[in-house]
């Protein structure tokens, strides 16, 4: 029976995605191709060889339209012969990605195929595929949710106030983010995964000497009289400081099925076990990451107890902590390098930029099985567990 392996993973640092960050002068285009360039590299494997690459990428308009991932794969001295695709399944878009690649090396369709993502936050800010003015949804939509829907951060604050998670749990929990970050990056820990880009070494966002008194004095970052109105029971405690910024970064991942990693003397990092994808409330949107986890571990045979390390998305401070009241998981297993509070989210890049983190842990901390899940706008989540062979 046929299995696919990842066996190598790079990623670049995390710069803030604004017009002063510290790659916002790289092309989304040349930030995805230093990590296929950089995969390619460190794998040693022959390019001629990669049957496809699978890209996500979520705002695709400007210079990030028109397929990025070809482009990224052709300037990165890719063969022409080898084919690239760009998903959208939203923050999820390069974990879905991953599910894509191991899914068509289980099916035969593939050999060897490359999953990955990019976002540049500051050359095509959030939102900039729809025009002002313009209706994303659609009049069914308006019809079936007749109040309306929400932005992520009213659906974190709603979040919150359903799991009664507090200001001061979101904050703290933004502490260790940045806190386990940062000794991971003192460490090394981070070295064998990122590929320095233009003398860019390190994550922008990583700040070592947060605190919750400093971060308790940040204001609400989306308190909105209407919603206000709507949604009483919102108390207004999502923060710049507990939630993620806005990035820009790109990653990768090289899969493969085993007998092709062993014909080439390749070692595995992970074998990728099992798969899931769900849809949730559209207006809490955010909580598809419980029922993704408990389908994935009941698809693969396994119990929470069974999973070592997880790698859960840090979109919001609340989300997680919801995640984790639901599943009743150890949170010292979570993210035990930092998250996208600290590291960054560069929303297309951030599932193989999970992947990523999770294969090197995995490797350093000797875990046998590990969960990665994130959520996405529209009430999505991508579940997968991984297992180091």
């Amino acid at each position: 029976m046929r299995d696919a392996v990842v066996v190598e993973a790079v990623r670049t640092p995390i710069g803030k995605g604004k017009p002063n960050g510290a790659l916002a002068h790289v092309h989304p285009v040349e930030l995805l191709a230093h990590t296929l360039r950089t995969l390619v590299e460190r794998s040693g494997v022959d390019p001629e060889l990669i049957d496809d690459v699978i890209g996500g990428t979520v705002d695709q308009v400007g210079e990030q339209a028109m397929n990025t991932t070809r482009y990224a794969a052709l300037s990165a001295g890719l063969p022409e012969s080898v084919p690239a695709t760009t998903v959208d399944r939203q923050c999820g878009s390069s974990q879905q990605a991953v599910h894509f690649a191991a899914q068509g090396v289980l099916s035969g369709a593939y050999d060897i195929a490359v999953a990955c993502g990019v976002e540049s936050m500051s050359r095509v800010p959030m939102w900039s595929n729809v025009p002002e003015g313009k209706d994303p949804f659609g009049p069914g939509i308006a019809a079936r949710y007749p109040e309306g829907l929400v932005p992520q951060g009213i659906s974190a604050e709603l979040i919150a106030a359903k799991w009664s998670v507090t200001r001061e749990q979101m904050d703290a929990f933004a502490v260790s983010s940045h806190r386990r970050a940062a000794a991971a990056w003192d460490a090394g820990l981070f070295d064998a995964e990122v590929a320095p880009l233009e003398g860019v070494t390190r994550d922008e966002c990583v700040r070592p000497g947060t605190s919750t008194e400093v971060l308790a004095g940040l204001r609400p970052a989306y308190h909105d009289p209407g919603f206000a109105e709507r949604f009483p029971q919102i108390e207004w405690n999502v923060t710049a400081g507990n939630a993620s910024p806005v990035n820009d970064g790109a990653s990768a991942v090289l899969v493969m099925a085993g007998e092709t990693a062993a014909r080439l003397g390749l070692r595995p990092l992970a074998r990728l076990h099992s798969f899931a994808v769900t849809g949730s409330d559209p207006l809490l949107m955010l909580t598809g990451v419980v029922p993704a986890t408990e389908k994935v571990l009941r698809r693969a045979g396994l119990s929470l107890d069974d999973i070592d390390l997880f790698e859960v998305n840090e979109a919001f401070s609340s989300v997680v902590l919801a995640w984790q009241q639901e599943t009743g998981a150890d949170l010292d297993k979570v993210n035990v390098h930092g998250g996208a509070i600290a590291l960054g989210h560069p929303l297309g890049a951030s599932g193989t930029r999970l992947t990523t983190t999770l294969v090197h842990a995995m490797r350093e901390r000797g875990a046998r099985y590990a969960l990665q899940t994130m959520c996405e706008a529209g009430g999505l989540a991508n579940a997968m567990i991984l297992e180091r062979i």
